[in-house]
């Protein structure tokens, strides 16, 4: 059984910090290090102690004086869009008609689907991320790309054929029943295959009628272990539309309540223009708006209220929304969520960053026994991150006296260069895929 010994200074997550100085939220051990066997974490703590356990003749990867955390989470982004980053000049509404729509269709083709399905999960690991939950296209063939790339490199993912029928082009609609369908389908081949998990995912109310949205509601009933994604009150024109398809809801997010859709296992994405009142039945329920805030700048669509969710009790993640959300990168996209935050008068330390990139991502999900933690038990996904891997960050850094200061300056400067190495259930991955695809392209042009 593959043993490995992972040496650095180790950092991992016991609970939500409540203040920068809340020392007992987080285990910091400057010489530590990560016993992993059989891809699974077996011990952490002081390099010296564990390294005995380990034994004389185990492998050791020494990455000091890096910083060794558990792998990053993401937990709303689309794959399809991945080509589609940095489109021009619209917000959401137009930008999915003139972009969006058209790079989706492209994913009937499976060979497309396979290859961008390839590069995703690539630059997932390349930025750090070991976990995330995606939207696929309407197409099977999508989901099947998906879940087969993420399956070859030992991911723990989390994905979903979007179900729309309507307010789409002809290319991306299903039917009700063909959403039904086919969403069962992909359920009963991939949640639970190894590491994968399953999110029905009505795309949002404005592109699925009433009946597509009865066949989710049963979907969410005949599968409760499966995820639910779907997309909340992300722009103003987004929520008129939205409510006057559905004039019997009290607002956005009661047409979900409506279906039943709501529970500890939804995550709904952007829940910017919420009210208390529609907090509050996130908070009853157990949805998990998710906080995507390079997509929410990019597209202009507004600033998210974490304290509103922190008040009402509701529980809040953190995404890249890849591709409105303009970089794969966690570290990136917590720069601009401290900004986001900043501009609602909200602070968000370093270690509160750190924690929701980790644990945090992984309670939303439900998924912290097996990730978002180094602790005995928990799956070897983990991340090392050079503070110093930018010249500019280097030289900041000689000037750093402490781990918050430290882990802030990762957070404002670091993207996917400050990424020494990501393991996935214990395995090096980092560059790998960059490799592979250079030795593809000299093979082709031999």
């Amino acid at each position: 059984m593959n043993e490995l010994l992972i040496r650095g200074r180790v950092l991992t997550f016991l609970a939500e910090p409540q203040g920068i100085d809340d020392t007992a939220a987080w285990r910091y051990i400057e010489d530590g290090a990560v016993f992993v066997r059989g891809g699974k974490v077996v011990e952490i703590g002081e390099h010296a102690e564990v390294s005995r356990h380990a034994g004389p003749g185990v492998a050791v990867a020494d990455h000091r004086p890096h910083l060794v955390l558990p792998g990053l989470i993401d937990t709303h982004l689309h794959f399809p869009q991945t080509q589609a980053i940095a489109s021009y000049g619209a917000q959401l509404l137009e930008w999915l008609n003139t972009y969006i729509f058209v790079e989706e269709q492209k994913f009937a083709e499976a060979a497309h689907a396979a290859a961008v399905a390839d590069r995703f999960m690539d630059e997932l690991i390349s930025n750090g991320t070991t976990t995330a939950v995606a939207y696929c296209s309407v197409h099977p063939e999508s989901v099947e790309a998906y879940f087969s790339a993420a399956e070859a490199r030992g991911m723990r993912m989390v994905g979903g054929k979007v179900m729309m029928d309507r307010n789409a082009p002809d290319a991306l609609r299903d039917t009700p029943q063909q959403g039904y369908d086919e969403t069962k389908r992909l359920i009963e081949k991939w949640h639970g295959r190894g590491r994968a998990h399953y999110a029905i995912s009505p795309r949002f109310a404005i592109t699925s009628t009433p009946e597509q949205m009865e066949m989710s509601q049963a979907l969410v009933a005949e599968h409760p272990s499966c995820y639910v994604q779907t997309h909340l009150s992300e722009n103003r024109d987004e929520i008129a539309f939205a409510t006057s398809l559905y004039p019997q809801a009290k607002d956005y997010t009661d047409i979900y309540a409506r279906y039943g859709l709501l529970n500890d296992r939804m995550l709904l994405g952007h829940c910017i223009y919420l009210s208390d009142r529609e907090v509050s039945v996130l908070a009853e329920t157990g949805a998990v708006g998710v906080f995507c805030p390079t997509s929410n700048l990019f597209l202009g669509s507004g600033l998210f209220d974490r304290d509103k969710f922190d008040r009402l009790g509701a529980r809040w993640s953190v995404a890249t929304d890849v591709g409105a959300g303009t970089s794969f990168s966690m570290l990136e996209t917590m720069d601009e969520a401290y900004k986001v935050l900043h501009l609602n008068g909200q602070k968000l330390t370093p270690f509160n960053s750190f924690y929701r990139l980790t644990l945090g991502n992984a309670r939303a999900l439900g998924l912290e026994t097996h990730i978002g933690s180094l602790h005995a038990g928990a799956d070897a996904d983990i991340v090392v991150l050079d503070s110093s891997g930018k010249s500019a960050m280097e030289y900041r850094m000689r000037t750093a006296t402490s781990l918050a200061e430290e882990l802030f300056i990762l957070q404002t400067m670091g993207d996917d260069r400050c990424v020494a190495e990501v393991y996935v259930a214990g395995k090096a991955m980092k560059g790998k895929g960059k490799a592979d695809a250079a030795r593809q392209r000299l093979l082709e042009t031999a």
